[in-house]
């Protein structure tokens, strides 16, 4: 099943990105476009689910249904 898990994401001084997320202790993502930096945030968030019993944690993700919202990045 999958999840819906929120990321901050932000742009720092040196034009790289770093993504954190406060459902998941310890994801922290950096790379150098939102787009790298979401797949490598997402490759660590299911490393750090399988690694660990997150009981907790599954419980405050959203479970995806056949509707939800989705925010996309456009540069314009």
């Amino acid at each position: 099943m999958e999840k819906l898990l929120n990321l901050h994401i932000e742009k720092l001084p040196e034009g790289c990105y770093l993504a954190t997320s406060d459902t998941i202790q310890g994801l922290v993502a950096q790379g150098r476009t939102v787009n790298e930096t979401i797949e490598i945030a997402r490759d660590i968030a299911k490393k750090l689910l399988e690694a660990q019993e997150y009981e907790e944690v599954e419980s405050k993700l959203i479970n995806l249904d056949d509707n939800f919202d989705y925010p996309i990045v456009v540069g314009v």
